[in-house]
């Protein structure tokens, strides 16, 4: 048996996020703010329990990845039925409708989603980057301690 789906079920939150918490640029604060806004507007327009919710928002993430393959598929002419069909243009707005789906995803599961996602962010690029500094820090003071 698998457990139930419990998304937040809050009223959405059309404010920007808490730049306390968050360390984002002016375009991400806004962006967040549109996905917010996106969010409350199809919540508004959707009479389904929270279940369903978020289940056809990730259903919907599908669907949009898929138009981003054919768009890529369009673009290199691959189908010699329709032959070129797409650009690379359609192919960066396909991209977009994929990471626009998969913010509100996110936002329908939590009102914390843009804090959500920096912290993922953060890990995932401590765990692949090497440091901003070239690991000069992590060097230092390896030095100070050897010196100490």
């Amino acid at each position: 048996m698998t457990a139930p789906i419990t998304p937040d079920t809050t009223a959405p939150d059309t404010t920007t996020p808490d730049t306390t918490t968050l360390d984002a640029t002016a375009p991400e604060l806004a962006a967040w703010a549109t996905i917010g806004r996106l969010h409350g507007w199809l919540t508004d327009h959707q009479d389904l329990a929270p279940g369903q919710e978020i289940l056809l928002r990730v259903l919907k993430l599908s669907e949009e990845v898929g138009e981003a393959a054919q768009a890529v598929i369009g673009a290199t002419g691959q189908n010699p039925r329709k032959g070129t069909s797409h650009n690379w243009q359609d192919v960066e707005a396909e991209l977009c409708d994929v990471i626009i789906t998969a913010m509100v995803a996110l936002r329908t599961l939590t009102p914390d989603a843009a804090e959500v996602f920096a912290g993922h962010l953060r890990r995932v690029a401590d765990r692949s980057l090497p440091p901003e500094d070239g690991g000069r820090a992590e060097a230092e003071a390896g030095e100070a301690r050897a010196a100490g």
